[in-house]
């Protein structure tokens, strides 16, 4: 298959995850992303760790996928000249420096764009751009805590989500952003800066949680595993392990309610606001049903009458699990120091490649300087 985006090269200046994360997803989609670094060290990533394997970044690893890596220091003028001419060749740049970085390296949007017209700018902050804080660094859990995504996660104190969420957000935007700029550059011939930042990205999630707040002025509260305003969707125990259940629908409550020993029509639980308003006590018969038999007894029984339910696997198991890997979620890869290595692969499928996603090739996240030599003699092609 053609790689969907094999006509566009990507310059990839960022460290961390945000930005490598939105870097990856355009590789993925078959680009040709080209991460420069540093000469001492790289990606800030590199170093994160344990776990390391081999001398490998388990966390740097997760991110970094089908690039190729180059070093340069960009305070040189060597450097700066190789990034020039990197900016002539590049169709996206992709920089998560804090506001002004790469002014002062003599890079500002307005230099970019005399270099190269069309370029596509893709810009992560922490914090954004502008605005009181604009300044400001960022990471992952400040972003969360920051954002309000913390204020609704939990059971009893703030928590924040177990998978660096606004990072892996900030980086989808950006993706998304990117895209769009690209399709517009193809009308316009013109490139733009797209922003985003952490904080945006965690906003732009709180969906339902958000407009509690915007438009009824109620603060949203923890709940811990169950749905703020749906009833019965959370966990539940059984007699051996707890099991998720969404009763998502008035006629599923008529349904599930008799497998639980519950009559449908009772008034505290006969539609979900009501349901909502008497949760505690719901989820008491519930749990009280399913302690006479284990969680796949249950589960079985819920399959059987269609209602939507699941287990709470480790990650052991979702990897082992069959339908993981039916939808292509891993992939094997040809590492230089590691050998042949399972990644957690790209998200998405197409109809004609629909195991590898979108690449007839998925490349290994690069060593440090991997392809210093391949890459610059490109550009003085």
């Amino acid at each position: 298959m053609q790689n969907l985006l094999s006509d566009v090269v990507v310059v990839d200046l960022t460290r961390a995850l945000a930005g490598p994360h939105a870097a990856m997803m355009l590789g993925d989609l078959g680009a040709r992303v080209i991460k420069v670094e540093t000469p001492n060290g790289g990606d800030d990533s590199r170093g994160w760790g344990p776990p390391f394997v081999e001398g490998e970044s388990t966390y740097y690893l997760s991110a970094n996928r089908n690039k190729e890596s180059v070093t340069a220091d960009l305070k040189s003028a060597e450097g700066k000249e190789f990034l020039t001419k990197l900016v002539r060749k590049a169709d996206v740049l992709i920089e998560n420096f804090r506001p002004g970085v790469l002014d002062r390296l003599g890079f500002s949007t307005e230099r970019l764009h005399e270099l190269n017209p069309g370029l596509v700018i893709l810009s992560i902050t922490g914090f954004g751009h502008d605005g009181p804080d604009g300044g400001r660094a960022g990471y992952d859990q400040i972003a969360q805590g920051e954002g309000g995504l913390m204020s609704i996660t939990g059971a009893v104190e703030p928590t924040k989500v177990g998978a660096p969420i606004a990072d892996l957000l900030a980086g989808m935007y950006g993706a998304y952003g990117a895209l769009a700029a690209l399709h517009e550059r193809a009308i316009t011939g013109k490139g733009r800066v797209v922003r985003t930042s952490l904080l945006a990205s965690v906003v732009g999630v709180h969906a339902f949680h958000g407009t509690k707040w915007t438009v009824a002025h109620q603060l949203p509260e923890r709940v811990g595993n169950h749905h703020a305003q749906i009833a019965p969707y959370g966990m539940y125990r059984t007699a051996d392990t707890s099991i998720q259940v969404a009763v998502g629908s008035e006629s599923q409550w008529r349904t599930f309610a008799p497998i639980v020993g519950l009559d449908p029509t009772d008034e505290r639980f006969a539609v979900n606001a009501q349901r909502v308003a008497h949760r505690d006590e719901l989820t008491a018969a519930i749990e009280t049903a399913f302690a006479a038999a284990p969680a796949d007894v249950w589960l079985e029984r819920l399959a059987e009458k269609g209602i939507p339910a699941g287990k709470v696997r480790d990650f052991q198991q979702v990897y082992e699990w069959e339908q993981t890997r039916s939808q292509g979620l891993l992939i094997d890869v040809e590492h230089p120091t590691l050998g042949t290595v399972q990644l957690p692969g790209p998200p998405l499928r197409f109809d004609d490649n629909p195991y590898a996603g979108a690449r007839e090739t998925n490349l290994p996240p690069p060593r440090l300087g991997e392809h210093n030599e391949s890459v610059r003699a490109w550009l003085d092609d």
